[in-house]
């Protein structure tokens, strides 16, 4: 049986769901509005559009402000209630901090 690492695999599900956003489409503000539906395109895939392609730099600094976002989170939780919830944020912002900082990276 293999053993996972549940802070390893929380720190990098989260990470992946923020560069997928990051790689989303903007939309306009006359978009949000919309228009008439009989003036809306029909067919299938008239409404997808490319996503964005990020450069190494910033798949880097989404992981980065990932990670930082965790140790912010942890520094608030100053209640020993939530030490362990403090500790765990720790442990997947290093996860994250070990995968920018190993052999390789950038």
């Amino acid at each position: 049986m293999r053993s996972r690492d549940k802070v390893a695999v929380s720190a990098l599900r989260a990470t992946l769901a923020a560069l997928d956003n990051a790689e989303a489409v903007p939309v306009g503000e006359a978009e949000l509005r919309g228009q008439a539906i009989e003036e809306s395109p029909a067919g299938a895939g008239t409404t997808e559009a490319e996503r964005r392609e990020l450069s190494e730099h910033a798949v880097v600094a989404v992981v980065r402000a990932e990670a930082a976002e965790r140790l912010d989170a942890a520094a608030q939780l100053t209640a020993p209630a939530h030490a362990d919830r403090a500790e765990r944020l720790r442990a997947e912002a290093a996860v994250l901090l070990r995968l920018l900082d190993g052999p390789g990276a950038a």
